[in-house]
This record gives C-alpha cells, sequence and structure tokens, in this order.
C-alpha cells in the first residue's frame, strides 16, 4: 500500500468525521497538516458561517480535543457568522479544535462543524560552540568535515532540521540532518582544502521559526587532526642511568603539515605524568633525551602531535602507544630503613632487628652488611635475632649493595634499660575514607629528629611490624592498608639524634628511639562471632556469682564495650538484665528466689553489634550462707541442754533408777534353807533362816550324801518320800544328781548367772526325830533368776571327778549352825533317801531354828525335779 493510498484514506476520514469544505463552517487559520503552536502563548481561531447557512452565530460551539466543550468566556462573536476563540497551548495539547453549528431545540437542520489540528511545540534555539574536524585517513586528510554543535536542552517538540552549511570561495557545500536536537553532522567537501579560507554556519528550521548560528571563518588546517607519531621507542643507554632516548616518526608528510611533538613521561606505576614543554622539541626532529630521572625505574612515554602554521593550531592527535623501558643501574642513594623490636625478659633483653632495603636503591639489592658494635655479622631475609643483656648497649650498622656499589650506613642505638627517652605525650586514631588517621602530641621538652609510626596485626600467627617515618614538625599521619574486622597495635615512637665525640676525635651520629605510646585500633568494626559463655562459680540462696572468660580476639571483631547479663526463672518467660563493663568477668546475681532453677546468658557488644552467648542453667541453694551452720549449733547446744539435764536428773534420782535396774534380790546364804536339817529343831518363834553355800564332797555316781548313809538311816515312810521330794526343785543333796539347763563343759555352775532358775519357797516344819507338833514343810513354787547351786547346775562333774571334789551348796548361818554331823551315808542303805548333814568345816554357834513362815528361795533351772 503506497502513499497516496493512505492519503486517500485520511481524506475520507476527514469528510466523514469533520465535513468537507462544502460544510456550512470554516475555521481560519485553516490547514490540510497540523498547524504548531508555540508552548505557552495564546491560540486564536475564527468560526465562519458559509453563505446560504440557516444557522447564526449564537449556534457557534468550540470544542477541543476530546470533544470538550470550551467555555463561552473564551469565545468572541465577531458579528452574526463568525465566532473566535482563544486558547493557550500547553505541552499536552494535542489534538483537534472544532467548531459545530447546531441548535439545541427540534429542528429538521443537519448540524454542520470543521476542525483544525494543533500541535504544540518551541521554536528553534540558537546552535552554540560549532566546532568541525577532519581527521587523517591514511596519508592525508580525510575531505569528510565532521561539524557538532551545542542545540540546547531544550525539546522544541516539533520535526526541526539542522543545516550545516559551508563556503570555500565560490563553492558552497552543505547537509542536513532533521531530528528534534540535532548534534553533529557531516558534510562532505570532495577534497580536504589544506590552505584555503573557508566559512560555515549551522541553520535550525521547524514549523515556529528558523534561526542561525555564528559564522566561523579560518583556514581549513584548523580543522585538520593528524595521526600521532609512529613507531615511538624508548632507549637505555649504559653509564647513563637518569636519563632515556625517545624516537619516532612523522605521521604525515612534512608538506602536507607542519606538525609539532609533544612528550609525557611517568613512572610505571604512577598515573602523574611529567610533561616536556613544545618549545624544547623541533618541527623537523624525532627524537629527544629525558633527562633527571630515577636509576633503576621503569619508564612510560607517550607522545603527541598538532599541526602548528603561522600561528594557526589545529586539532591535536590522540596519544600514541605506550612505549616502556628501565634505567640502567646505579649506586644506591640512600641508606636501608633500620628498625627494632625489643621484648624484655627476666635477664636480657631479646632485640629483633628489621630493615627495609634503601628507598633510593638505583638496583637490585644483592647483600646487606650488619655490624653490631663493630663486629660485622651475617644478615638474612631482613632481619636479625640477638640477645642483649639489661645493662648493656649496642650500636648497629648498616649496609645495602648492588651491582654499582654500597649505599650510605643506617645506624641505631640501643642503650641500657634504664636509660630510656622520652615517649609522645598522647596518641589517638581515627578512620576517615577506609584510612587510619593517627595523630599524637609532642614530648614536653625533648626535640626529636623524626617520628616513626609503628602498625602491628595481632591476628597473625607470627606478627609482622609495618613501620613509617614521619618529620619532626609533623604530629599526624595517615596509614593505610588495614584489614577490616582485624586489630591493630598503633605505636609512636619519637626518634633522638645526638652526636658523639669518640675517644679518637671521631663524631658519631648516635640515633635512638624514645618510649613507646601504643593504642589498639580497628579500621573498621563489626558484631562479635560469639557471645561469652556463662557459668556459676557459686550459688546462693537469694543469689549467684557468675563468671566467664574474655571473648577470644580473632572472635571479637572490635572493641567490647560492655556485656549485657540475661537472666530469668525456668517457669516464667520474662528476662531480666544487667549490664557491666567490658573489663569485668564476674558478677553476682541478687534477689533470687531460694531453690528456684534459673536460665542465664550472656551477650557481648561493640560499636557495630551484639551477639548472645549460649544459655546455662543452675538452681538456688534452700539455705543461705550460715543457715546449716546455726542449725548445727542450735541441734548441738539442745542435745547437749537435754544429755546435761538427764543427767543432772539422774544423779537426783539414782536410787530410784537403781532399784528399776538393779532390783533387791535376797540372799541365797541368808535364806531360811540355810538353816534347815533333819536334825536342826524348829523354834517356834521361827527365827530367821540364813541359807548360805558351803563345800561339800562327792563321789561318781554316787550321792552328794551318801557317806553319811550309815550315820542317819531315814525310813521309808510317805513322810520321808515328802521330805525328800521337797520343793526345792530337787536341789537338796537327797535327790537324784540331774543335769542343769544351763550345764556347759566350759563354765562352773556358780558363775553362771543368765540361765534362769526356779526357786521354792520353803515353809519351815520340824525335822524327823524331833518334836512333831509342826506340821510338815510345805513348799510353794518361786519364779526367781538367781543362778543354780554348783551341785544342781553341773551334776555330772560330780562322777567325772573320780575323786572327792568340793561344790558350793547351802551353809547354815554361824549363827544358825548346830555342829558337825558324824554320821555316815552308806550305800549299804539299798538306796534309799535318807537326809545327810554336811559336815561343816567350822562349828558356828546355835542359833535357833528361823520362824516356820519364814521363806527362802534356791535356785532352780525348770521346775521340780523328778523324785
Amino acid at each position: 500500500m503506497d502513499a497516496s493510498h493512505h492519503f486517500f484514506l485520511l481524506l475520507m476520514f476527514l469528510h466523514y468525521t469533520i465535513g468537507t469544505n462544502t460544510t456550512c463552517v470554516k475555521i481560519l487559520p485553516d490547514s490540510n497538516s497540523s498547524i504548531p503552536v508555540e508552548v505557552g502563548k495564546n491560540f486564536t481561531a475564527t468560526c465562519h458561517l458559509r453563505e446560504g447557512s440557516e444557522y447564526t452565530s449564537d449556534d457557534i460551539e468550540w470544542f477541543l480535543e476530546d470533544n470538550h466543550s470550551i467555555a463561552k468566556q473564551h469565545c468572541h462573536k465577531i458579528n452574526e457568522t463568525a465566532v473566535s476563540v482563544t486558547v493557550n497551548a500547553n505541552r499536552n495539547m494535542k489534538g483537534w479544535l472544532k467548531c459545530k453549528a447546531t441548535r439545541k431545540s427540534l429542528s429538521y437542520i443537519q448540524p454542520c462543524s470543521y476542525g483544525v489540528s494543533l500541535f504544540p511545540g518551541y521554536p528553534p534555539l540558537k546552535p552554540e560552540n560549532l566546532t568541525c574536524i577532519a581527521v587523517q585517513k591514511g596519508n592525508t586528510i580525510s575531505p569528510l568535515l565532521q561539524c557538532s554543535w551545542d542545540p540546547g536542552s531544550r525539546d522544541p517538540l516539533l520535526d526541526t532540521t539542522y543545516t550545516i552549511h559551508v563556503k570555500i570561495g565560490d563553492l558552497s557545500y552543505s547537509s542536513s540532518c532533521k531530528q528534534h536536537l540535532a548534534k553533529s553532522c557531516t558534510v562532505d567537501l570532495s577534497s580536504f582544502p589544506f590552505y584555503s579560507a573557508m566559512t560555515l554556519w549551522v541553520e535550525v528550521k521547524n514549523g515556529l521559526g528558523s534561526v542561525r548560528s555564528d559564522e566561523i571563518q579560518c583556514y581549513a588546517s584548523k580543522f585538520a587532526k593528524p595521526n600521532p607519531p609512529l613507531d615511538v621507542k624508548l632507549l637505555a643507554e649504559a653509564n647513563f642511568s637518569t636519563s632515556l632516548m625517545v624516537t619516532w616518526k612523522r605521521p604525515i608528510e612534512k608538506l602536507t603539515l607542519q606538525l609539532s611533538y609533544f612528550i609525557r613521561y611517568c613512572q610505571v606505576d604512577s598515573d602523574v605524568w611529567t610533561e616536556v614543554p613544545e618549545n624544547y622539541t623541533q618541527a623537523h626532529t624525532e627524537s629527544f633525551r629525558l633527562q633527571s630521572l630515577k636509576p633503576y625505574t621503569v619508564y612510560v612515554v607517550q607522545m603527541r602531535c598538532i599541526e602548528d602554521q603561522n600561528g594557526v593550531t589545529s586539532y591535536w592527535s590522540d596519544w600514541s602507544a605506550n612505549a616502556t623501558v628501565r634505567t640502567v643501574e646505579a649506586k644506591p642513594a640512600s641508606a636501608p630503613d633500620l628498625w627494632r623490636i625489643i621484648e624484655p625478659t627476666r635477664d636480657n633483653r631479646n632485640v629483633k632487628l628489621l630493615w627495609k632495603p634503601p628507598v633510593k636503591a638505583n638496583g637490585v639489592i644483592t647483600k646487606y652488611e650488619l655490624y653490631i658494635n663493630g663486629k660485622l655479622e651475617m644478615a638474612h631475609n631482613q632481619i636479625h635475632q640477638m640477645q642483649l643483656p639489661r645493662g648493656k648497649e649496642a650500636t648497629i650498622e648498616i649496609t645495602a649493595a648492588n651491582s654499582v656499589g654500597a649505599s650510605p650506613n643506617a645506624t641505631l642505638f640501643i642503650p641500657r634499660s634504664d636509660q630510656e627517652l622520652p615517649g609522645v605525650g598522647s596518641v589517638s586514631w581515627s578512620v576517615l575514607d577506609e584510612e587510619l588517621q593517627v595523630e599524637w602530641t609532642h614530648p614536653g621538652n625533648a626535640h626529636p629528629s623524626e617520628f616513626l609510626v609503628e602498625w602491628v596485626n595481632l591476628h597473625e600467627d607470627e606478627p609482622q611490624p609495618h613501620w613509617q617515618r614521619v618529620p619532626r614538625n609533623v604530629n599526624t599521619t595517615t596509614l593505610t592498608g588495614f584489614v577490616e574486622l582485624k586489630r591493630y597495635n598503633i605505636s609512636v615512637y619519637p626518634i633522638y639524634q645526638q652526636r658523639f665525640h669518640t675517644p679518637v676525635g671521631r663524631q658519631v651520629k648516635r640515633i635512638q628511639a624514645g618510649r613507646a605510646v601504643t593504642k589498639a585500633a580497628y579500621i573498621k568494626q563489626g558484631a562479635p562471632e560469639k557471645g561469652p559463655t556463662l557459668k556459676v562459680t557459686k550459688s546462693k540462696k537469694n543469689g549467684a556469682e557468675l563468671t566467664w572468660e574474655e571473648i577470644p580476639l580473632d572472635s571479637r571483631r572490635g572493641f567490647i564495650t560492655n556485656y549485657t547479663l540475661f537472666y530469668r526463672a525456668g517457669n516464667t518467660e520474662h528476662w531480666q538484665s544487667v549490664t557491666v563493663g567490658p573489663n569485668v568477668r564476674s558478677y553476682v546475681l541478687t534477689d533470687l528466689a531460694s531453690e528456684m532453677d534459673y536460665v542465664v546468658h550472656g551477650m557481648a557488644s561493640t560499636v557495630a553489634g551484639s551477639k548472645n552467648g549460649s544459655d546455662f542453667n543452675f538452681k538456688t541453694m534452700k539455705y543461705g550462707d550460715g543457715e546449716v551452720e546455726v542449725i548445727v549449733v542450735v541441734v548441738c547446744l539442745g542435745f547437749l541442754f537435754l544429755t546435761v539435764f538427764i543427767i543432772m536428773l539422774c544423779l537426783r534420782k539414782r536410787e530410784v533408777i537403781k532399784q528399776l535396774l538393779w532390783p533387791q534380790v535376797p540372799d541365797p546364804s541368808d535364806s531360811s534353807i540355810a538353816h534347815w536339817s533333819p536334825d536342826f529343831p524348829v523354834k517356834a518363834d521361827m527365827p530367821k533362816e540364813d541359807v548360805s553355800v558351803v563345800e561339800v564332797d562327792v563321789f561318781d555316781g554316787k550321792s552328794l550324801c551318801e557317806e553319811d548313809k550309815t550315820m542317819l538311816p531315814l525310813k521309808k515312810d510317805k513322810y520321808l518320800s515328802e521330805e525328800h521330794s521337797s520343793g526345792i526343785g530337787g536341789s537338796s543333796c537327797m535327790s537324784s544328781p540331774r543335769h542343769s539347763v544351763s550345764d556347759s563343759d566350759e563354765s562352773d555352775s556358780g558363775q553362771t548367772t543368765a540361765s534362769t532358775v526356779q526357786y521354792s519357797s520353803v515353809v519351815a516344819s520340824g525335822y524327823k526325830g524331833q518334836t512333831p507338833n509342826h506340821p510338815p514343810p510345805v513348799f510353794a513354787r518361786s519364779e526367781s533368776t538367781q543362778p543354780l547351786l554348783d551341785c544342781e547346775e553341773h551334776p555330772d562333774h560330780l562322777n567325772e571327778s573320780g575323786g572327792h571334789s568340793k561344790n558350793s551348796y547351802f551353809r547354815r548361818g554361824r549363827e544358825l549352825e548346830p555342829g558337825v554331823l558324824t554320821q555316815d551315808c552308806d550305800e549299804s542303805n539299798g538306796g534309799s533317801l535318807i537326809f545327810c548333814p554336811v559336815q561343816e568345816e567350822e562349828v558356828s554357834p546355835t542359833v535357833e531354828d528361823p520362824p516356820a513362815s519364814g521363806v527362802s528361795y534356791m535356785p532352780q533351772q525348770s521346775g521340780y525335779r523328778p523324785q
């Protein structure tokens, strides 16, 4: 589809939407294209009714853009057939301005309308700073003249045409560029007019007007830009350590352009260029010698050229490629930078000597010569270790040498430990643009020759010091090369220089460092990598002592500003906290509940952030300090008082206690059975019977009293048998021998007290053959615990003895014994039981028998013996 077809469609669209020239109205000014309107200014249009129209000016209305009606106050009635309207143009006003003739009342007249397209914009601005250039192409200058200008910063909004005009004599050349804001354009001159005068300007046009720049009149060579010099080389010369030779070739023929050259150079690692003045180079020369350079230093050289004829300068060429070379070696021009680090010990000082190569080494340093107190020492790796006693001093000298020669010597004096010179007043630091600014104050009355600033990275396995020297009239310096989040020690030393005369008259310069002042520093701080680990070293009833270790240096990442301790009871969620200083390593929590579980953790903080440590659980004590001791003391005192009270009570009631613990037991030797005998008359008054133990002789397998059978025969009648089976448990001498319950082979019956025996109470009665007026004796059972007599406790002993043995037996009291019985007991009695009196060793005086009612006890084992 071609352009004519598009234009036809546009006319059809206008015919049906707006109207044709046959419509009843028409707008002036009128145009088939958009009418440019200057932004910010008023635009006036008039709507005319054609002849024969049935409408009047009262029926005309104006519309802008999307049928937005224009208010009546902006319209002006000219006459009955014309109405004008005035609108203010703005950047956003784009569209149609239409007038429409219609009646609001019912009418069969067809409405008619007409419109024009408006496009806001600005008139063009005057171009400024017109420049043109023609670059070298091959061996000549290109005929294409490239011109540029400044169109201004205001967008015209309308299509604008920029045309460059060039006039050389009678010849004219031009070239146009159609853009809103064109800044350059190229005009073809067919061939470059080297020595011709030219006039050129730029003209700018759009729908709101046109404007042209100032004209430029000059020779064509002013616009020529040559290429940089060719084949630039830099040559080093032997024995010339401070100079280099630069050579090059012309980029264009001399007859075409007269060129001047410009040279600049710098060290390879520097961006500061040194320029050679233009008048030092001539147009016809193609070499130049650079002087006053540093020996054994790499230099970079660049060149460019410019057309210079009759005082008219053209454009500089671009810079040539870099030409690089190193100057030759020379003898070192400065001494090594010597320093020391002293670490005091108990008896000596460990001295580490360090040095840097000379700043002006002027070559490759091949060796160092180190002298300590005039003695040559081997020096390796720019470090030397030595020990120096506290009371000794040392003078250190060192020189460096290359292939050409040796450097001046550097000296350093190490005094005795008690001869240290004063240091600076104070040291402070700050961070600015990731650099450390160190500042210090001068010593009081001392006059140092310079200052030395030393810094050490404490995070290195083997920290290596770095140092920098500062002139004596300066008290601040900037240090670089620091690592973030790492701690450094910054030390400032004043350096003193003194001169001494040796005994031989030679003057010696002595350089000595003063006392150091050290500060820790960070180039950038961060939050600690880990928090403190809390431990409870002592738990109390209402408190606990918390301790923690210092955070390792590698984990601090900054200066610790404070520690915060958080704690809470195990059954709550509310944390309590307390903050302590950075140098505190323990803290005692108070006002805690007794016998309660607690959770505690610590937090370390720097200026850049904080880090929490792990939780630690502990439990408070049930009793406080001293409470257990008080309780123990009170209990002990109470027990002591109770014991004393019991003892005193026992002393006061000792008779009652004695009767309870040791009751009164009748003495068998004082019982009535001791006075009982068949031949002993029982007296009516029944005197007290005394039962005592006597020793008798017994024979194997016989009754205790068998030897006296013949002396006192007994009848076997009922009365005798009743008498002989007395209720004393068969303990009489007439009873058959039997073993006691407590009988044993190891112990004597008279000593056995643990056996329980029964006694019988004896009711006094007459003996056989005496006055039978008394009733027979009556025996009553007794529960006495007295030990058995020996004859009853161990009856077997009588048979085992094989002869006479003595056993304890009842013995009358001395006052009751009637005499010694002489009747013998014989076995011929046919084993009849007869009473045999015991032969007493002593005859006791006759005492009356105890009354019949008297009661005495005899030991028994377990009831009566069989009769």
